[in-house]
């Protein structure tokens, strides 16, 4: 049976048009969402993540959460996170929590992440390794952002499953449930953020946190912004440093779920009163008053936080 010139264009279209659908969504990547019923320590819990087309294996998941019952879904849409994302070969995961009705909402329950929320993300990252054919992402090592409440969040699920966070931050946030976190906890790399004309309970609370378990060795710095209220300010800016040195630090490309020991002596030492940093000292570390930083970098953009000076681009 013959075919006709105009069913041979036609197939000819439809042939083509095959691979040039595939180049846009790598281009653009894939979107996924996906809904967890409520749980005991909250009402919503629903998920978007995004994976970049071009990486066909992620190395990890930045995980985005929001402030105070806000929804974090539309931060995957972030070119900066998405560039981001698509440089380190890692998905982004949007999430939005929300509490059930109580008498003070400015304490978020779901913060309280061994209580039913920290499992309701794991398991909407399993069910994602299934919709998005990306197996990895079932046991991927977690990069932890977050602003206020999301900070919180991320305090309490590093103490929760340290052993799946590759490095994380506490963002001017104000209601925490864990004062000395384990030890293991104390090992993950993380920054803790204040502004400077945010509230004073806010900053104390964070300041007093990050003394306690830094006196008992935590591998975290304090980063005051003084010109910051309860802002993001330039928290994300430093951030990226910490993650991107931190991935290529921590992940073992033979084992990619399993994390490298993190040593104290890597890093550097950081003032907090003359807001300056050094190598390592020989001996025992001074803790009081001291933060610890993991590389040049990311110890050249805390102390220009700290000096309200222009970070090195």
């Amino acid at each position: 049976m013959s075919i006709s010139h105009k069913a041979c264009s036609v197939l000819l279209v439809a042939a083509l048009a095959v691979p040039v659908a595939t180049v846009t969504a790598q281009a653009t990547g894939s979107t996924f969402d996906h809904v967890i019923p409520p749980g005991a320590n909250f009402d919503k819990a629903t998920f978007r993540l995004w994976v970049p087309g071009t990486v066909p294996t992620v190395r990890g998941v930045i995980v985005l959460m929001p402030g105070s019952n806000g929804d974090g879904r539309p931060q995957v849409a972030d070119t900066v996170w998405q560039s981001f994302a698509i440089r380190e070969k890692l998905a982004l995961l949007g999430v939005q929590f929300t509490d059930k009705p109580h008498d003070q909402n400015f304490i978020e329950e779901y913060v309280n992440v061994s209580h039913g929320s920290g499992q309701a993300l794991l398991d909407a990252l399993s069910a994602f390794a299934v919709s998005s054919r990306h197996a990895e992402l079932g046991s991927a090592p977690l990069l932890l952002w977050g602003m206020s409440a999301g900070g919180q969040f991320n305090y309490e699920f590093t103490n929760w499953k340290p052993e799946r966070v590759v490095a994380f931050v506490v963002n001017k946030g104000g209601i925490y449930y864990t004062a000395l976190t384990s030890q293991a906890a104390r090992a993950v790399p993380g920054i803790l953020f204040v502004g400077g004309k945010d509230l004073d309970s806010r900053v104390s609370t964070i300041s007093g946190l990050f003394a306690l378990n830094r006196r008992s060795g935590a591998l975290w710095a304090l980063a005051n912004e003084p010109g910051a209220a309860h802002i993001v300010g330039r928290s994300r800016d430093v951030a990226l440093l910490l993650y991107a040195d931190m991935l290529d630090t921590l992940l073992d490309p033979d084992h990619p779920t399993a994390l490298k020991p993190l040593a104290e002596r890597s890093g550097s030492l950081g003032d907090l009163k003359t807001m300056t940093f050094t190598s390592m000292p020989e001996g025992r570390v001074a803790t009081e008053s001291t933060v610890w930083l993991p590389t040049e970098r990311v110890a050249k953009a805390w102390q220009a936080m700290m000096t309200d000076k222009p970070l090195d681009p």
